[in-house]
């Protein structure tokens, strides 16, 4: 519902500034004149994350009678990413970002008759990520213009096998993953670079789960996926 809501605010305004643009190109500024007529940009993106844990819980989870709860809370981490932005055209754009992504992602289960009544997977890991993006941006108005994106990302966990000795101990959970990616913000064009703010939704497509029928914690779960939003802030140029 968030991202619905962030999309059609960004789309609404994408169609504001395109009523307002005249036929002459009054609206457009010296800057992104100067910034129009590159045929690709280069650039950084900083960016923070939120991610958790979609699941799905088995038959098994009826019957057990350890395991009574599942939860999964918002891990906190950020992101460092450099852009190579193709265009196509004027308002089409295809993105590659190379990132590194340092996320944390828990996992509770509450159990019953237990000294411990939570037992919990926590497990903070560093992604290289390769995400491709279809952007689409409106017609600017002075220094500003709006778009929208899609596209897929690969992911691979390359954190020490070490730290996750302990959270695998409770639950595998696989190191690469594949997910669609949904986002939009604002470009503002500036003198010497362009910055854009932006927000984005990631859901895995892939069951991430390595089940093991000797642990509980595993029997207890059908499907696992990823879930991760990010706000980034680009600097291109």
């Amino acid at each position: 519902m968030r991202l619905t809501t962030i999309i059609f605010s960004l789309l609404l305004f994408s169609l504001t500034l395109n009523a307002q643009k005249k036929r002459s190109n009054d609206y457009q500024s010296a800057n992104y004149r100067d910034f129009s007529n590159k045929p690709f940009f280069f650039g950084l993106t900083l960016g923070y994350n939120q991610t958790n844990y979609k699941i799905f819980r088995s038959g098994y989870f009826l019957t057990s009678d350890s395991i009574i709860g599942i939860n999964s809370a918002k891990g906190q981490g950020f992101i460092v990413s450099v852009i190579s932005n193709l265009k196509i055209g004027q308002s089409v754009d295809f993105r590659l970002m190379p990132t590194f992504s340092f996320t944390e992602r828990n996992l509770a289960f509450d159990l019953i008759n237990s000294s411990r009544p939570i037992l919990e997977r926590k497990a903070e890991s560093v992604f290289i990520e390769l995400p491709f993006q279809v952007r689409y941006k409106t017609n600017p108005y002075k220094d500003i213009r709006a778009f929208v994106l899609g596209g897929v990302k690969y992911s691979f966990d390359v954190s020490n096998k070490n730290r996750a000795v302990e959270a695998q101990s409770i639950l595998k959970i696989a190191p690469t993953d594949f997910a669609i990616e949904l986002g939009g913000g604002l470009q503002f064009f500036l003198p010497f670079f362009i910055f854009s703010p932006e927000v984005k939704y990631s859901h895995g497509l892939n069951n991430i789960l390595i089940y093991n029928g000797q642990k509980e914690t595993s029997k207890v779960l059908d499907k696992v996926f990823s879930r991760t939003w990010t706000v980034s802030l680009h600097f291109e140029g």
